[in-house]
């Protein structure tokens, strides 16, 4: 279960709250890019990047260099994830949403120094992105890794949000002449586009066509 703190208890919508630790994993672990929150002196930073799950740590990366990835280092930080399932069309302008499923990861961000954590890291973040490729391309080099930061993230403080189903509308709205119900959005994978220096006779990998 989720535990409860005054930054992860719902204001409002409380019925779309889930306190269902699992439901946190489907979220994080059916996403590609987070959104990243840190103050940079003194002001709000909002990045997008990619992320990795290990157990109950979340991973992020990023250049050595980058102000919100040293900023983050040791500070209060805002992680989010948000699926867009679908809109949701209501008879009246006032009820019209979306369906979605969305995570909040509250906490204090720690850059990763010892070597063996930062290679587990950064292969559950390659793993996210394209399962399979870890082991498939080259290693980073001791140069890449010197360039590279890794920041951990602890679950421990996380809340999930979810809508799913048709509109809520006024009672009275129920009999207009308005059509009302939801347009799914479903994202899927294109066709594989090879670059074009990739030498003749290098196959498309399996694990890249058979993605899902």
């Amino acid at each position: 279960m989720l535990s409860t703190t005054p930054r992860t208890t719902l204001g409002r919508s409380k019925e779309r709250g889930s306190t269902d630790r699992n439901n946190l994993y489907e979220v994080l672990d059916t996403g590609l890019i987070c959104h990243l929150g840190v103050v940079v002196n003194g002001h709000p930073m909002v990045v997008p990047t990619g992320y990795g799950r290990i157990g109950e740590t979340l991973y992020l990366h990023g250049s050595t260099g980058a102000r919100s990835l040293r900023a983050a280092d040791g500070g209060e930080v805002c992680v989010t994830v948000t699926h867009l399932d679908g809109v949701v069309l209501a008879r009246s302008i006032f009820h019209h949403s979306v369906n979605y499923r969305s995570a909040i990861v509250y906490g204090r961000a720690r850059l990763v120094t010892d070597p063996d954590e930062r290679l587990a890291g950064l292969r559950a973040l390659t793993e996210r992105l394209a399962p399979g490729q870890w082991d498939y391309a080259r290693p980073p080099s001791r140069k890449e890794l010197a360039a590279t930061a890794v920041l951990a993230l602890s679950l421990d403080e996380a809340s999930v949000k979810i809508r799913r189903g048709a509109p809520v509308d006024e009672e009275e709205d129920y009999t207009l002449p308005v059509w009302a119900g939801v347009l799914p959005l479903v994202t899927a994978w294109g066709e594989p586009q090879p670059d074009s220096l990739v030498p003749e006779g290098i196959e498309t990998p399996v694990h890249i066509l058979h993605r899902e």
